[in-house]
This record gives C-alpha cells, structure tokens and sequence, in this order.
C-alpha cells in the first residue's frame, strides 16, 4: 500500500495545485454569499476528485490480468496513452501564456461567480474536479495505478482516501482559513488570486509536462 501512495502522491499534488480551481474559491471567498458558496464548492471539488479516482479505480481493477510477474502491457499502454495527452494539454497551455503585458483571460464563467449559491458552487466544484480534462486525467492516472496494484477493498480505501485528501486540500485551505479568520484573510487571498492569473497557464504547463513524462515512464517500465 505504501508503494501505491507513493506512486499516486505526484498526481494528488497535481491536481492540488492546479490554479483554476484555486483562483475559484478565492473568487467565491470575495463574493456576497462568500461562506455558503466557498462551502459547496469545497464539497463538489471533494465529491468530484473522490468520483473521479473511484471510477477509474474500479475500471482499472476489472481489466485483464495483463500478464505475469511485474509486466503489465495493458496497464502499461493505458499509462502511456495518458501521458501523450497530457503532452498535448501541456504544449497547448505553454502556448496560450499571455505576452508580457497582456492581461490573462480566464474563463467566463468566473464572472458570474458573485451571483452563485451555495449549490451552483457545489456543482461548480464537481465538474472542475470529476469533468474538467486536466483533472480527469490526473484523477484516471491514479485510478489506474491503484487499480493495478492488486490491493485489498480495505487498503484501495485508504489510498483512495489518501489521494482524495491531499488532492483537495488547496482548495479546502483557504477555505477553512477564511471561515475562522474573514477579515484578515481578505488581502492574502487577493493577492495570491492575482498571482495564480497571471501564472496560471505557465504552472498548469510545466505541472502537465512533469506527469506526462512521469506517466509514460511509469507506463514503458511495465512492459
């Protein structure tokens, strides 16, 4: 189980540290309805990762047993697929890096975050964890690692847990330190949403580029 934890701790980290769903909260945490709203999403950013991972771990449990001993083509090639993907996603993010000067655009929907509830931000959560690409295929990379390590009902819950917690907490940080500290949390949180905007393409390449080559590595040693 270590092993496992191990393996799928880079992409909970990943997926920690992507700056979309962090500049949300933030964005959610500056709104009117701040507490409820900044809750839901947490709950759906959870719910999302831990959806997603599951899934994919329980897809991964039930493929053919590939082969003897340590070699496992088909996990193998399934990694590998997933880590040219994510190439692609990672040249596509270096590329759309804005000019010096240039503002970031972001998404707009984030511009309607100010009018959301507590359940628009649930389901806001959930789709950025459970259905944005990016996220989804960090999320399918753990799920097929601990899905091929041949771990007990018990020890697959644990790492799932593991993984879900620690994948979640970038979000759930700001969060909590908000809910006990308003006031004083206000200026850090502006500050660091204007960093992740203008940073956000450059760290979500360079994120995307590390696992890419981390999951490809991983998927040609089980051949």
């Amino acid at each position: 189980m270590g092993s496992t934890i191990g393996a799928m701790l880079p992409l909970a980290i990943g997926i920690a540290i992507s700056p979309i769903p962090i500049i949300a909260a933030i964005l959610m945490l500056l709104s009117p309805k701040a507490k409820g709203t900044s809750i839901g999403f947490l709950l759906g950013w959870i719910v999302g990762i831990l959806v997603a991972v599951t899934v994919f771990t329980l897809v991964s449990s039930v493929l053919p047993d590939d082969g003897s001993g340590t070699s496992k083509p088909l996990h193998g090639t399934i990694q590998i697929l997933l880590g040219a993907v994510l190439l692609f996603f990672a040249l596509r993010q270096w590329r759309s890096r804005p000019e010096p000067g240039e503002e970031a655009k972001m998404p707009k929907w984030m511009s309607a975050i100010d009018t959301m509830n507590a359940g628009k931000g649930f389901g806001l959560g959930f789709l950025l964890a459970a259905v944005n690409p990016k996220n989804l295929l960090l999320g399918a990379a753990a799920g097929v690692t601990i899905g091929s390590a041949a771990l007990s009902t018990g020890s697959v819950a644990v790492v799932i847990l593991v993984f879900t917690v620690i994948a979640a907490a970038s979000v759930a940080l700001p969060v909590i330190a908000y809910l006990v500290a308003a006031k004083r949390m206000e200026a850090p949180l502006e500050s660091l949403r204007t960093w992740l905007v203008h940073n956000n393409a450059t760290v979500m390449a360079v994120l995307l580029l590390v696992f890419a080559f981390v999951l490809i590595g991983k998927g040609i040693a089980s051949f």
